[in-house]
């Protein structure tokens, strides 16, 4: 730290921050309804969105209530810091803290600090253990900070806190974009005029790829994988593992042309995506063995298969036709039993429009994620410049 403004004081964190050690053993008995673990808290955001329940049974029983701030000390680098606003019981290896004296230390400002750089390399740094490395209260509780006088820490509150309100207003518009997008596209696979078969609407027969594909090769052919599909219009070769042209060669079948899909069979079964969407030049590249590719014949637009094959109508197909037990993230879906899934179909000029139609608001949903993003980066400039020092 460098030299401190005139009334800042340098104190360390555990002279500012108590660490709540209080339980709750029945929180039935005390009315207590959620449980909150390191999955519900997510990296930059303040907010609690999801939780658990007490009724579906919980082990859990360091007490959390509203107002606290929690802090995932297991795996520090996930950054994950939020503040509780209900009543909880909450996993051991979340933190609840707060402020020992809201007259030296606002409360509300303690999340903004716990999400500093500073902060997390100190957390980061004191952590032990190699697969799950956790930092401890003796070591985080060193971590030295500049603190202002208390009417600056308002001040500084108010602006951070329009910052948070700015980040949360794109959380909305982006939430919205989508839904406006699920729900035109829900929309109009309900008032199709007919149902086709998946394999009747393409031009050679819908299979899987690559079954091994050997040794990473560094300029090889690109070959995609669920993990890819899964990354949506953000993938880019730089991200793709690479085969032998050898065999890739093996696998001519599934070698992708401009236009086709690919539908995971695996894992995240009936995620959809699009060659030409996917990279500009993914033409030629090849699929893993837990994916499908899907070639349009000239009855249907390619852009619109894009688009049926991401109606929940064909989740549906999907999910109707796969084998292994219920809720097993391995249960998988036959290429045979694929072929026969039944897709939405409207003629071809129809097919154009509702293309052009969905583009446009993907194209929106895809704006706002971007100014969701740059909203973030806003806020977390924010907090080290009014704090990072």
């Amino acid at each position: 730290m460098g030299e401190l403004k005139p009334g800042w004081r340098r104190v360390k964190l555990g002279d500012v921050v108590r660490l709540n050690k209080e339980t709750c053993k029945d929180p039935d008995a005390e009315e207590i309804e959620r449980t909150i673990g390191l999955e519900h808290l997510e990296p930059g955001d303040l907010r609690v969105r999801s939780w658990g329940e007490v009724s579906d049974g919980t082990t859990f029983t360091n007490r959390v209530r509203a107002g606290q701030v929690l802090f995932g000390k297991r795996r520090a680098y996930q950054r994950k810091v939020a503040v509780a606003d209900f009543d909880a019981v909450c996993s051991g290896d979340i933190y609840v803290l707060e402020s020992k004296d809201p007259a030296r230390l606002l409360p509300d400002l303690l999340p903004f600090i716990c999400q500093t750089d500073a902060f997390f390399e100190h957390a980061v740094g004191t952590s032990a253990g190699s697969l799950s490395p956790r930092t401890n209260w003796t070591s985080l509780g060193q971590y030295e900070l500049a603190l202002p006088p208390l009417a600056e820490q308002r001040r500084m509150l108010a602006a951070l806190e329009e910052c948070t309100g700015l980040v949360e207003a794109a959380k909305r518009l982006n939430q919205a974009t989508w839904n406006v997008l699920d729900s035109s596209l829900t929309a109009w696979a309900a008032a199709a005029s007919e149902r086709r078969a998946l394999q009747d609407l393409c031009r050679v027969p819908v299979t899987y790829g690559i079954v091994k594909a050997g040794l990473h090769v560094d300029k090889g052919v690109p070959y995609i994988r669920v993990a890819d599909i899964t990354a949506g219009p953000r993938l880019t070769m730089r991200t793709m593992l690479r085969t032998s042209a050898e065999v890739s060669q093996a696998y001519a079948r599934t070698i992708l042309e401009e236009g086709d899909c690919v539908v995971a069979v695996k894992a995240s079964r009936g995620v959809v995506g699009q060659a030409r969407w996917i990279c500009g030049r993914l033409a030629g590249a090849n699929i893993s063995r837990d994916v499908a590719r899907v070639a349009p014949c000239s009855s249907i637009d390619p852009r619109f298969l894009y688009w049926s094959l991401r109606t929940s109508a064909f989740m549906y197909g999907i999910q109707a036709r796969e084998t292994g037990w219920k809720g097993d993230s391995l249960r998988e879906i036959t290429i045979a039993a694929l072929r026969t899934v039944p897709v939405p179909w409207v003629p071809m000029d129809q097919q154009i429009q509702v293309a052009r139609r969905m583009a446009e608001l993907e194209s929106a949903a895809l704006h706002s994620d971007t100014h969701l993003e740059a909203t973030r980066r806003m806020a977390r400039a924010a907090i080290e410049a009014v704090l990072g020092g």
